[in-house]
């Protein structure tokens, strides 16, 4: 996850900032109604121990008073005193409670840092973690994050449409779709998180996830990075097991340097808006006008067509060592045939079609 420790630390460094007046207005108060011994005896009380501060779990039953969880901290050392808590508890926290669930806190907390991380609400209740599979164009990503996040789908496709993104030297600066860049993983959302933040984090994470593939093998094989992720795309659609996915990846290669038409259905189908992917292509539909469609254009389709996997891209950059041009799917699991001979090809797939 992006959001790691860093940020967790610098909206805690604010925490401590924002409650200092509060701390401060306490304590002369005290000097003023108490004595110096009595505020500086609470000051202590409000201040964290001097100890490491060591990560504790720490779970909140439900129906706990204010002052059980007081108790339940400082039995854990995440405070040094109950009285603290549940003085500055009144004097700065709404009495609206707090969730029950489970905290990451530590040992040695302030109490005005306790009481923030419990403001901010249990683990399980500040993300709603979502998975976005592998293969998946940018229009079932957002529907899928509508789904789940109650995010607008348009909104999302919108964004991902802005140009806006760019995560070098994968996806160049301007691009104006960006299909295949979305990638497939499970994150967590907190609530609120907006289109931009979701499409944005998708993003950085393919450059994440990404970075140790041999890249340098992009410039031998004669293409860019950008058209990598082309491939990869396409390689995703048509190969089911890994096995198969360098063997489709040679197949590309090897017909963009024949001048061939790639004939690749998975195109087709997402030139025409997903439609068919379940029911088959027709005679008609290998026809329909569109720069996606493979089998009336030369060269690779204008952009990647889905989000493909870590698998499909690594295969994309290590194509196996063939001359393969054909392949047709030989059994019901979605293995493949391949080979470079054309007449074999047909008689496969006629065998294969029971003819």
């Amino acid at each position: 996850m992006l959001e790691g420790a860093p940020r967790r630390s610098a909206r805690r460094s604010r925490v401590k900032r924002s409650h200092k007046g509060a701390v401060f207005l306490l304590v002369v108060g005290l000097l003023l109604f108490g004595g110096a011994a009595g505020a500086f005896g609470t000051y202590n009380y409000l201040t964290g121990a001097n100890g490491t501060q060591t990560p504790v779990t720490i779970t909140i039953p439900h129906g706990s008073s204010g002052d059980q969880i007081a108790q339940l901290l400082h039995d854990k050392d995440v405070i040094r005193s109950t009285l603290g808590f549940r003085l500055y508890l009144k004097l700065k926290h709404p009495p609206t409670g707090f969730l029950a669930g489970t905290y990451d806190m530590t040992t040695n907390m302030s109490v005005a840092d306790a009481l923030a991380a419990l403001a901010g609400g249990p683990l399980l209740a500040k993300g709603t973690p979502v998975t976005f599979p592998e293969g998946r164009t940018i229009q079932q990503t957002a529907d899928r994050a509508q789904e789940k996040l109650g995010v607008s789908a348009a909104a999302i496709v919108k964004m991902a449409h802005s140009g806006k993104y760019s995560v070098l030297p994968y996806l160049p600066a301007g691009t104006k779709n960006a299909e295949g860049f979305l990638y497939p993983s499970t994150y967590d959302f907190k609530k609120g998180t907006s289109p931009d933040q979701i499409v944005q984090r998708l993003i950085a994470q393919f450059g994440v996830a990404v970075k140790d593939l041999p890249w340098s093998n992009a410039h031998k094989l004669g293409v860019t990075p950008y058209q990598v992720v082309v491939i990869a795309s396409m390689i995703e659609r048509e190969a089911l097991f890994d096995a198969d996915r360098p063997k489709v990846a040679t197949v590309v290669y090897n017909r963009l340097k024949k001048g061939m038409y790639l004939q690749i259905d998975a195109t087709v189908i997402y030139a025409l808006g997903g439609k068919k992917a379940d029911t088959g292509l027709t005679y008609a539909d290998l026809k329909v006008n569109s720069p996606y469609n493979t089998y009336i254009h030369t060269g690779l389709p204008p952009t990647p067509i889905d989000s493909p996997s870590l698998a499909s891209l690594n295969a994309a950059l290590n194509p196996a060592s063939a001359d393969y041009l054909y392949y047709v799917a030989k059994d019901q699991a979605g293995h493949e045939f391949f080979t470079s001979d054309y007449n074999e090809f047909l008689r496969v797939k006629k065998q294969l079609n029971g003819g």
